[in-house]
This record gives C-alpha cells, structure tokens and sequence, in this order.
C-alpha cells in the first residue's frame, strides 16, 4: 500500500472549530473515506499548519472517488470558511507532498 501526505491550513482563529468539527465529523463522511480506499488517515498540527498522512492502493481511484462524491463536497464547502486549501487541478486533491525518505 502507497502512503501520501499533503499540507494545508486552519484560517487563523479558526483552530478550535476546526477541531470541532473533525470530533463531529459526519459518519456519512467517515464512510466515503472508507469507500474511497484511504486506509490509516491522520492529521497532525502545528501552528495553523496541517500535515495530512493516509494509505491508499490505488491514489488515481481514490482522488476520482472523492472528487465525485456528493458528502466529500458537502464537507469541503463545510470547511472552505475556516481553511486554505490548494487543490492540484490534476488530480482534483490537495497538492501532495513529496517523499523524501522512509524507514521501515
């Protein structure tokens, strides 16, 4: 399984919401991440700075899942006020971030 990860950013004054909303995520949402083939997702902070890590065996499914899906939309119009987000117009996904090393 391929691992990914991306950087994005909580609009200043919007870090509690954020986590907010993350702890309530929709159950709808959990499960179109699931549906997209994302496997161990975790989001760390630091600052207003975002460091996104998943797995997925197929990136390209997984990218054209969630750029059809309806509940992806509904969350990223939902986020959209209190995030910056670039989207890679390649793949319709926030831009993602090279591997530089790994140790197993």
């Amino acid at each position: 399984m391929a691992s990914y990860a991306w950087v994005l950013e909580i609009r200043p004054g919007y870090e509690d919401e954020y986590l907010k909303r993350h702890d309530e995520i929709w159950p709808e949402m959990t499960e179109a991440l699931q549906q997209s083939g994302i496997h161990n997702y975790h989001i760390f902070k630091h600052g207003l700075t975002l460091f996104g890590y998943f797995e997925t065996d197929d990136f390209e499914a997984t990218a054209a899942f969630l750029a059809g899906n309806d509940v992806n939309a509904r969350w990223a119009e939902y986020m959209a006020p209190i995030m910056r987000v670039e989207i890679d117009p390649s793949t319709s996904f926030p831009y993602l971030l090279p591997k530089q090393f790994s140790h197993n």
